[in-house]
């Protein structure tokens, strides 16, 4: 089966790596920083970025299951992905090898 529209699944893959590494540094940078270190700032910066690139994501998810196109299936677990700190990184295996299939 060929992609309908190969460059927006690159496009989706790029904000899940975006999305998965906003996680890991609010996680593991930002929250840190703001309970050990007294730096609540940081997670002021990082929370909204973060919330963003979730919406967006999950956004791409349902109109990648026409655009792409992916199973419904798949884009659905894309969004309950984005819920797990290296659930992106999990997706975007997954797209990479509809991506080389296409």
């Amino acid at each position: 089966m060929a992609l309908a529209d190969a460059s927006f699944l690159t496009r989706l893959r790029t904000i899940g790596t975006l999305e998965g590494t906003s996680t890991l540094v609010l996680f593991f940078v930002a929250m840190p920083l703001k309970y050990l270190a007294g730096f609540p700032l940081a997670v002021s910066i990082v929370g909204p970025i973060h919330g963003v690139l979730f919406i967006v994501l999950a956004c791409m998810c349902v109109l990648a299951i026409e655009r792409v196109p992916i199973s419904a299936r798949l884009g659905y677990a894309g969004i309950a992905a984005a819920f797990l700190p290296f659930g992106p990184f999990v997706m975007d295996r997954w797209l990479k090898e509809i991506a080389e299939r296409g």
